[in-house]
């Protein structure tokens, strides 16, 4: 530890403990810019880079981009986190408990880590944002929870980081090497993303586990703020789309067929409506080329359709059923191919809402009231850990 971060720490003894807070947090900001640890900037500005040029095709515009997006955005901030504090207390642990015997209060020590931590939450945060406007993802301008949107996720985002932020702080407590905090922290981290709670199945026994997440609030606010459940689900007509070549197979009445091709279909299919506007050629007239009606109007196949679905003389003959083949692309050109995208998107995006993830202040709040409150049992679990310091051994 240089000279000067000594003589600081010497300063603090036999003060009083708002004193040893102002004292301390200036040592942790002639740090940061004495000993590089500014390059936490210039690292969470290319993260933000990497994330938004992967979720800025469908983040907030389908249910599933919006999904991966929001649990990307938690990843963020619990990377970010993790590497502003995992090693900040035990890397100068010998320092701390020498001058904890010298009279400096644990309290004032993690005050000033919990005060300069947030400072470096906030710059991330708000490089993030502005990352996100310069690569042009588009956000709402309104807020649901404040008059700007950006406001609201910056909110959110801050929350997570600064939570996580105390956790990596809790554990560079109580690891006592560098070492062993560097190698917890891939734990702590596949264990925030795992149990998340939105993006991998997990079985109903570890929602209590998903409730002690930091990833699962992150997840579950931006969601609610993105307003998922009102977005459409894309996945399931991709999906058709790609099976448009599989077969079939069933059997279907003349009747169902016929009231398949009826005037009612015929505006929501080319494909129906050009096949009822036919003509129907007169074969055995050559000098007469199409058949016309009663009333001298050409008589269409919408006409022949019309009179065999409801012909008395048919009835028989249209509850025979038959065996058909035909292709799913066959059935979605039947039907209109965006009739059938609108009805499959409509129908999904119904099913795959979540109430975890309604548009709902008190869900708003109450995630980031948990976040804030995550944060600061942290912050006392780790000050209750340091007060031990003298107990290492020597």
């Amino acid at each position: 530890m240089p000279e000067k971060t000594r003589k600081a720490y010497r300063r603090t003894r036999h003060r009083g403990r708002i004193e040893q807070i102002r004292i301390v947090l200036g040592k942790f900001f002639r740090m940061f810019v004495y000993q590089s640890d500014w390059k936490v900037f210039p690292m969470a500005a290319l993260i933000a880079g990497l994330l938004a040029y992967v979720i800025r095709t469908d983040f907030m515009k389908t249910m599933e981009g919006t999904l991966k997006g929001s649990f990307a955005i938690g990843c963020v901030g619990l990377w970010n986190a993790c590497f502003n504090s995992i090693q900040v207390i035990c890397r100068e642990r010998d320092i701390v408990k020498r001058e904890h015997r010298s009279g400096l209060h644990i309290s004032s020590y993690i005050i000033a880590h919990m005060i300069y931590q947030a400072v470096l939450c906030l710059g991330q945060t708000v490089i993030l944002l502005y990352v996100f406007q310069m690569l042009e993802i588009r956000f709402p301008e309104e807020g649901f929870m404040t008059p700007w949107f950006r406001l609201d996720l910056g909110i959110t985002v801050f929350l997570v980081t600064y939570a996580a932020d105390m956790l990596a702080l809790l554990i560079s407590a109580v690891v006592r090497t560098t070492t062993g905090a560097m190698t917890v922290m891939p734990f702590i981290l596949i264990f925030q993303l795992v149990f998340s709670g939105g993006i991998f199945s997990l079985p109903s026994w570890t929602k209590p586990i998903t409730n002690l997440t930091l990833s699962n609030y992150g997840l579950r606010c931006i969601c609610a703020q993105a307003d998922y459940n009102s977005l459409p689900m894309a996945s399931a007509w991709s999906t058709i789309r790609r099976m448009k070549n599989l077969p079939i197979e069933g059997s279907v009445s003349a009747g169902e067929a016929l009231e398949l091709m009826g005037e009612e279909n015929a505006g929501r299919s080319d494909l129906i409506r050009q096949l009822r506007e036919m003509p129907v050629l007169n074969e055995e007239e050559p000098g007469k080329e199409v058949l016309t009606n009663h009333e001298g109007e050409p008589l269409t196949m919408g006409d022949v359709i019309d009179w065999a679905a409801s012909s008395p003389q048919l009835e028989e003959s249209r509850s025979k059923e038959y065996h058909a083949t035909v292709t799913i692309g066959e059935i979605i050109d039947i039907f209109g191919e965006e009739e059938v995208k609108k009805a499959v998107l409509e129908k999904s995006a119904k099913a795959g809402q979540d109430p975890r993830y309604e548009r709902d202040p008190f869900i708003i709040t109450d995630c980031w009231s948990i976040l804030a409150g995550f944060a600061l049992l942290y912050a006392f679990i780790a000050m209750i850990a340091l007060e031990f310091i003298d107990k290492d051994k020597r």
